[in-house]
């Protein structure tokens, strides 16, 4: 999936944002899972603070009335 916005350099736009651990996660990145999970987030807030919305995902609901007759319909 590709976004409709410029991202590479969201981490410079977030700077003035934050301090202390949070500043150096975005200038050096993360060194373990959980600062992966910290970075993740920020990153939301900055797509957030810009307005920027994820689409909406694909309606994959079926009945079992509905996926029961498909079978039928198939031959299976």
């Amino acid at each position: 999936m590709t976004a409709d916005y410029d991202d590479s350099n969201w981490r410079e736009e977030s700077l003035p944002y934050y301090t202390g651990k949070q500043e150096e996660l975005l200038r050096n990145g993360p060194k373990s899972l959980s600062q992966s999970w910290i970075l993740g987030a920020m990153y939301n807030e900055w797509k957030r603070r810009n307005g920027y919305t994820d689409p909406e995902p694909p309606n994959c609901q079926s009945t079992l009335k509905e996926f029961l007759q498909e079978q039928r319909d198939q031959g299976i």
